[in-house]
């Protein structure tokens, strides 16, 4: 693939962090594979993840191509942007065009990244999470590599204001240990245990996380904080639903 837009989006991506003095850590880095595909699967706290996980790829020197829903794609600024760096446009109701593109980039030795979970999580820990990341990594025979992302919630999350200047804010990049999911493999256990793997780091990140004030709306409840409990979320996430059904 021409290679044209993406590195120049990544070079004003770091100018940003260093203009904004992100404090960002990443942990694992090289367990990105330098050549062949992979799935990235991540957590999704922000709107801005997407830019951190790519990030988290910077150091193998890999480009990930990340699926996104298709009205991204449909916008006049972001859509040009997505077609260019070669991201996968995914339509929630006819959604195999999608997974096919996947296994295909993935077979061709692109990295994809995905998020698991579909939405962003209002309560900041991990939701039920989509099977489709095991089963692209098990089609395509290739590493499945869980991913973590903390502190860019801070910026710019669901039903909260953007805060895009920012200073200081410490982020947390955590590449874990691949999965190798094989073909006859019960894909619901898989899945199952990569939720459980995804819990297990992005706990461990926010339980290390150089700032953890009580009372705070970035932190989970189980930290003290005043974001929603998982059950809470669950019911914002219905009424959210529910209103767009009615337009």
């Amino acid at each position: 693939m021409a290679e044209i837009v993406y590195p120049l989006v990544i070079a004003t991506a770091r100018g940003l962090f260093k203009a904004l003095d992100l404090r960002i850590d990443v942990k694992g880095a090289e367990r990105v594979p330098r050549s062949g595909g992979a799935v990235l699967v991540s957590n999704h706290v922000s709107y801005l993840d997407f830019i951190f996980v790519g990030y988290g790829a910077y150091r193998s020197r890999r480009l990930v191509r990340f699926m996104a829903k298709k009205e991204v794609f449909a916008h006049s600024v972001s859509g040009p942007l997505m077609r260019s760096m070669h991201h996968i446009p995914v339509d929630r109701s006819a959604g195999a065009g999608a997974y096919d593109r996947a296994v295909d980039d993935l077979r061709a030795g692109e990295i994809v990244g995905v998020f698991a979970e579909a939405t962003i999580s209002r309560s900041f820990t991990i939701k039920d999470i989509k099977n489709g990341a095991v089963r692209m990594a098990t089609e395509a025979e290739v590493p499945l590599i869980p991913v973590t992302v903390w502190g860019t919630q801070r910026m710019w999350t669901k039903g909260r204001p953007k805060s895009l200047t920012q200073r200081h804010v410490p982020i947390v990049i955590d590449v874990g240990e691949p999965l190798f999911p094989k073909p006859g493999e019960d894909i619901a256990e898989v899945t199952a245990g990569l939720r459980v793997r995804m819990s297990q780091q992005l706990e461990k990140a926010q339980r290390s996380y150089p700032e953890i004030p009580e009372g705070v709306w970035w932190q989970p409840a189980y930290l003290g904080g005043a974001a929603p409990t998982p059950e809470q979320a669950a019911a914002l996430d219905a009424a959210e639903l529910e209103s767009r059904r009615r337009g």
